[in-house]
């Protein structure tokens, strides 16, 4: 197989354009549904998929770059320690998260950036579960340290329930770079709440208090819905805000 190249920054859209109020971007769509439209079945374990079939993925990202994407989430929502355990596959973090990037940057080229996606890790950290807060801050390092080597411009964290859980990665983000912009997005039910219980002000107001660049929602509910929390988000907070409905 042959070894992809990251493209140099310098032949890169500006990052800044993902944290300017004033600059609209779209974001590509569905990685897994677009997998499995492809004869993946859920059974399997699609982060590793960056390794065994790279170019189903590039193809992937491909087709949305070619519908318009500016922003490309890479394939590695579900790359964390915990759930590649799941598969046996704990040992193999940074291999699949920088090929996931290297992937990404690839059909990226020079006119689109790429969201290193980080999702959450499939346990409950303290105080409503046993792993600790600096435990899911090292799950969330190691998977976004290898992000960052395969050229990711920006962390997407993605589809979280728990304000307590994406603090750590938001803090784990920082502590590998002050200047990687992050988007934070949370999942919200039918009630326009997060599972735990908090309201789109809530989590606009703490997501901008622990300086997450863009603030957002996706998944789990329709565009009606959203649209709806993401108003009320808009009145309590200045930062620019992020919007992926479940079609």
């Amino acid at each position: 197989m042959t070894a992809t190249v990251a493209t140099r920054a310098s032949e890169r859209p500006d990052v800044r354009e993902i944290i300017d109020p004033e600059r609209i971007m779209v974001a590509d769509g569905a990685m897994g549904t677009m997998l499995y439209s492809r004869g993946v079945f859920i059974n399997q374990c699609y982060d590793e998929l960056n390794v065994r079939s790279p170019e189903l993925v590039l193809d992937v990202h491909r087709a949305y770059v070619k519908a318009g994407a500016e922003l490309l989430e890479t394939n590695s929502f579900g790359a964390n320690r915990l759930k590649l355990a799941q598969y046996g596959l704990e040992n193999h973090v940074a291999e699949f998260n920088r090929r996931a990037a290297e992937i990404a940057r690839e059909a990226a080229g020079a006119n689109v950036l790429v969201a290193g996606a980080v999702g959450p890790l499939g346990v409950r950290i303290e105080p409503f579960g046993s792993t600790s807060r600096e435990e899911a801050r090292d799950h969330f390092r190691e998977q976004m340290h290898a992000l960052l080597e395969g050229g990711a411009d920006c962390f997407l964290l993605e589809t979280f329930g728990d304000l307590g859980e994406i603090e750590q990665a938001l803090a784990a983000a920082r502590e590998l770079s002050l200047t990687t912009p992050v988007i934070a997005q949370m999942t919200i039910g039918q009630d326009g709440l997060t599972p735990f219980g908090a309201t789109p002000e809530d989590v606009a107001r703490t997501l901008d208090e622990w300086g997450a660049d863009v603030i957002g929602l996706n998944c789990s509910v329709g565009p009606q819905a959203i649209l709806e929390a993401i108003e009320r988000m808009a009145a309590v907070t200045k930062r620019k805000l992020s919007a992926q409905p479940n079609a």
